[in-house]
């Protein structure tokens, strides 16, 4: 294996990963249905240190506009019901106990707008992240003709090949983010 297919390797490796960060982030943005994805992103503050609702509860789906978390110990009921009212998802849990119940409002126009925004800046991030993966492949393309490993048309040609790469995975980004923007307007 040459040195430049572990670049590939690692290089469309990594813009995968990107890409599969941007669909988990876009998993916690609601489109007005409720899916336990809502929740995955909520830290509970637990026993000293910041830990994962999942991990502290079960979160279920009893019906399509209602989610619910069965926490496992009575104690954290208020912290977990206190991290879902500070999360940036706009939820009113109802405790009851160690059930507490989310109702999943329909969303309003402006709070689609918000969404819509923050799933632009994900996309954005996610953009950011697959050029700094295209520079590091670069800076070893680059170092790799300074060593005499290859030559100036092949770094040309292997750069270009990180170019399309880079191309093809933001275009990809674009079509996650229109696709998710549609799925939030979508009334």
């Amino acid at each position: 294996m040459s040195e430049f297919d572990k670049i590939k390797t690692e290089t469309l490796n990594r813009m995968e990963k990107s890409l599969e960060s941007l669909k988990t982030d876009f998993a916690g943005l609601r489109a007005g249905r409720a899916h336990t994805g809502l929740l995955d992103g909520i830290m509970v503050e637990a026993y000293g240190s910041m830990t994962p609702i999942n991990q502290i509860g079960t979160v279920s789906v009893p019906d399509a506009r209602t989610l619910a978390v069965s926490v496992w110990d009575k104690g954290l009921a208020k912290f977990v019901e206190k991290a879902l009212r500070e999360s940036d998802l706009g939820l009113n849990p109802m405790s009851d106990g160690q059930l507490i119940r989310i109702p999943i409002p329909p969303l309003s126009e402006e709070r689609r707008k918000e969404l819509v925004k923050i799933a632009g800046k994900y996309a954005e991030q996610c953009k950011i992240a697959v050029r700094n993966i295209r520079r590091d492949a670069m800076d070893d393309v680059k170092k790799l003709k300074k060593d005499s490993l290859i030559s100036e048309d092949e770094e040309k040609k292997y750069n270009n090949d990180i170019q399309k790469w880079t191309d093809e995975t933001i275009h990809k980004v674009d079509e996650q983010v229109s696709l998710k923007e549609k799925d939030i307007m979508q009334v």
